[in-house]
């Protein structure tokens, strides 16, 4: 934690639906404690358009948002990080560089919603239930006694929120 703020970094696939998500949900959510990144293991051109859409429809900030490598996050000098939550399969099985400041890991497996097939409706459905999903977890995890937990609790808690589905 730096000055009080717990520093987040969600990794997925692309880094242009779920992490994208989660950042935007973490930053408004967490009242200034918590400072929320994104980034992907293959990052993709741009933000997928449905989820900038759903990002506006609910308050979340989207202006200079887009997708980055996780490099960027564990190059020399890149700032500490409290925890890392992989959202993709794909991010959870790449072989990922030790974290400034030896963060706390868990896997958060979430659905692709742009694999969602259908009517449009169906597609744009599924985007919502991810990203309701996303933050049913950060609400909880936001809600945790950091300060009364060891580290070996704040892990078994990341755990236990990642086993958590959306419909709980």
């Amino acid at each position: 934690m730096q000055n009080g703020t717990y520093h987040i970094l969600f990794l997925s696939r692309r880094n242009s639906a779920r992490s994208i998500m989660a950042e935007a949900i973490l930053n408004k959510i967490g009242n200034g404690r918590f400072r929320a990144s994104s980034a992907a293991i293959d990052p993709a051109d741009s933000i997928d358009p449905t989820v900038l859409q759903l990002m506006r429809d609910n308050d979340l900030q989207v202006s200079d948002t887009k997708p980055k490598h996780f490099r960027e996050f564990a190059a020399s000098g890149a700032s500490d990080i409290d925890f890392v939550f992989t959202l993709s399969d794909t991010a959870a099985g790449e072989a990922l560089p030790e974290w400034p400041g030896l963060p706390i890991t868990a896997h958060w497996s979430s659905s692709d919603p742009i694999l969602a097939e259908g009517e449009d409706w169906e597609k744009k459905r599924a985007f919502v239930r991810v990203m309701t999903e996303i933050e049913r977890r950060l609400n909880i995890f936001i809600n945790l006694p950091f300060e009364s937990l060891d580290r070996m609790s704040l892990q078994s808690h990341m755990n236990e929120i990642g086993n958590t589905s959306g419909d709980t």
